[in-house]
């Protein structure tokens, strides 16, 4: 039965219940996992991670995105589904199970699950809850939703290393995180943070993207470095990861954003080629972290 009204959290009873359990038994059917995250707010992570999941169903997989930073919430809507409806469907067990929405871009993509605690507040209300409310919510929005089969799920985290970042990683086993910079160096120092965090939280694969690189002019068409140049590059180098790529500024991203069509899918786009570069990059590096490990 589906419920055609939105469907709240139940995030009383924070203690360990059953849907850590039922998280287990969801990520079987996700091939990766991936993390998204930066040290620090104001570097355009939730843009990489949008346009990173749009590149990866550009492909043909097949994607879940799920918005983890509950008090800033626009997942939903830099990928056109903020207007969604949030149905529920009601389990033999009677529990619901919500629906998540879900956008191919008319076709240009296979059809990206999208879920994100923007879907269940208003757009004016501010989440104004203590982390083990926001942490007990995050989880719910990936236990009790109904996922399915996922090529990719993409976890955009909030910003820091904060407790949320810390309860998803114990929830699930990450494959990836992808750690985004901008070249600054005041960005470089609390990036390093994040790395770092990744290696003690034991992911398998931690790489670098550095955002913002550069300017490229549009009426000379030079690159202008307005935040300094190759800063992610010497990180990634210094931390041992790997360095997936530059994504430059473009000026059509931010309108892009707003109007729910990611940047990626403007083919002409230097911005949309660095994303597709990157994807090629990153699957070839996950799918022998698989094999691997099935070798083990």
């Amino acid at each position: 039965m589906t419920v055609k009204t939105p469907p709240t959290l139940n995030i009383g009873g924070l203690g360990a219940d059953p849907l850590t359990q039922r998280i287990k038994e969801k990520q079987k059917e996700w091939t990766y996992k991936i993390a998204v995250l930066s040290g620090k707010g104001g570097v355009g992570k939730s843009t990489v991670a949008v346009n990173l999941a749009t590149a990866l169903a550009k492909k043909g997989f097949f994607v879940g995105v799920l918005d983890a930073d509950v008090h800033g919430p626009n997942v939903a809507k830099m990928l056109g589904v903020d207007k969604e409806q949030v149905l529920a469907e009601k389990l033999d067990d009677g529990r619901f199970e919500m629906i998540p929405p879900m956008n191919d871009f008319m076709g240009q993509t296979t059809p990206i699950k999208v879920m994100s605690m923007g879907f269940l507040v208003g757009e004016d209300q501010p989440i104004i809850w203590r982390g083990p409310l926001v942490t007990k919510a995050v989880k719910q929005l990936l236990g009790d939703v109904k996922w399915g089969s996922l090529d990719f799920m993409v976890i955009d985290f909030p910003p820091g290393t904060g407790d949320q970042i810390l309860t998803v990683i114990q929830s699930i086993n990450l494959d990836a995180a992808i750690i985004v910079t901008t070249p600054q160096e005041v960005a470089l120092l609390d990036t390093g943070k994040a790395v770092n965090m990744m290696k003690q939280m034991n992911v398998p694969y931690i790489a670098v993207i550095e955002n913002m690189s550069y300017l490229i002019c549009p009426h000379c068409g030079n690159e202008i470095d307005i935040f300094g140049k190759g800063g992610g590059e010497k990180l990634a180098k210094k931390e041992g990861v790997d360095f997936l790529g530059k994504i430059p500024i473009d000026l059509k991203a931010r309108e892009a954003s707003d109007l729910g069509i990611p940047i990626v899918l403007n083919e002409e786009s230097q911005a949309s080629k660095a994303f597709m570069e990157i994807i090629e990059n990153l699957i070839p590096k996950l799918e022998a972290l698989k094999k691997e490990e099935g070798n083990e």
